[in-house]
């Protein structure tokens, strides 16, 4: 693992672990990023804690110092909403060095400072500003390096429409689907978007908003009047919604690390006690149970494995991704739902129990994630952007 060097003295790397955000999956980020606080490996790394507020501001304190204050080290049961209390910082979206400065004069630069410096960015924001390509813009901007994917692959995975479009171009199974435009839907109502899907789709099926995360906005419906309402509830969360046919399936995942040459984990299985795997499965039912590794034959898991990896290069996908699989059950034929760019991070997450089941345990998962962001930013550091000689001068030589 490389570490800054000032004045010939080897540092350790200061990683910015950004959580929260300006999306309705602000708490669930939270709960993401107090547990890899509590597995980074404090002799390797110095960590500087940014957390964006619910209106986007930024604000920053050094992780030593936040647990003083709070007494003890940050634990899974903690919570870091009292550093959104502490001064604003941003960050220029211009190259050079790499520092977080203070977002108004009246507030402390000391606070800034050192925790300010930073070498790779850890972003745990999951949702809109997140995961969806616009906070890796910045990032991109900035010259920071960061972990998870770039920032057309970050859109891709997050937008469910495109990203089916690509995977089918690319050979993959996608469940069908219809999509409807926040245009269409305007322009023509939502019984006209119902009776067209009732058409194509038929029932039951799952309405989806287009662009979010933890099944936020995600219902499932068995007749026209619910269709209605759900595609309704959807556009709460994003204009463009999609219709997908319901499949009698076990829901199995697969996580992947890497860059050019990523790997795949162990298949999961997630049996939800609800009709389907919502928020609440997610995060609050306690009888959801994760089953790793699932009970599949090695055929079919191996098949699962390759077919992740496949989506994985043909969403451009660099760093981690989960992929989501249906696997019908009648006849066991897979369908893959969708990919993560930013999987959570709590202790009850498929993505880091996954690597532990395939011999990773979570702090060297996050030992690899940093240096893969490392290395992609060495390889983009390479590229050349100084202007080529004019063509006049071209031809003058």
């Amino acid at each position: 693992m490389p570490h800054r060097v000032d004045g010939g003295i080897m540092e350790k790397l200061r990683v910015g672990l950004l959580f929260g955000g300006r999306s309705v999956e602000h708490d669930v980020s939270i709960v993401s990023a107090t547990s890899i606080l509590g597995a980074l490996d404090r002799t390797r790394y110095d960590v500087s804690l940014i957390g964006v507020d619910p209106k986007g501001g930024w604000h920053l304190i050094d992780a030593n110092a936040f647990e003083s204050m709070a007494g003890s080290k940050v634990g899974p049961e903690s919570t870091l909403e009292r550093v959104l209390g502490e001064p604003g910082v941003f960050l220029p979206a211009t190259p050079g060095p790499t520092a977080l400065r203070a977002s108004s004069e009246g507030e402390p630069v000391a606070a800034a400072s050192e925790a300010g410096r930073l070498d790779v960015v850890f972003p745990i924001i999951h949702g809109r500003s997140g995961e969806d390509g616009v906070l890796q813009g910045l990032l991109e901007s900035a010259g920071v390096p960061y972990v998870g994917s770039g920032v057309l692959s970050s859109a891709l995975q997050m937008d469910k429409d495109f990203a089916k479009r690509l995977l089918a171009h690319a050979g993959l199974p996608v469940t069908p689907w219809i999509t409807f435009s926040g245009a269409d839907l305007d322009r023509n109502g939502l019984p006209a978007a119902a009776d067209r899907a009732e058409s194509e789709i038929g029932f039951p099926a799952y309405v989806k908003p287009a662009n979010s995360g933890s099944s936020i906005g995600i219902s499932r419906v068995e007749d026209l009047a619910e269709l209605i309402a759900s595609i309704a509830d959807a556009q709460r969360y994003d204009r463009k919604v999609l219709v997908e046919a319901s499949i009698d399936a076990r829901e199995l995942e697969v996580a992947v690390l890497g860059n050019d040459e990523p790997k795949a984990s162990v298949v999961g299985e997630i049996r939800a006690t609800q009709a389907f795997y919502d928020y609440d499965a997610k995060y609050r039912d306690a009888a959801t149970e994760l089953i790793v590794p699932a009970e599949l034959d090695s055929s079919l898991s191996d098949a699962l494995r390759a077919s992740a990896l496949e989506a994985y290069r043909a969403l451009g996908a660099e760093g981690m991704a989960r992929v989501d699989f249906l696997l019908e059950r009648d006849t066991n034929r897979f369908y893959l739902n969708e990919l993560n760019s930013l999987p959570g991070f709590t202790n009850v997450s498929m993505y880091p129990r996954l690597w532990e089941a395939t011999g990773l345990p979570y702090s060297k998962l996050l030992d690899s994630l940093i240096e893969l962001a490392l290395e992609r930013h060495g390889h983009q550091s390479k590229l050349e952007t100084h202007r080529p000689p004019s063509i006049a001068e071209g031809k003058k030589a």
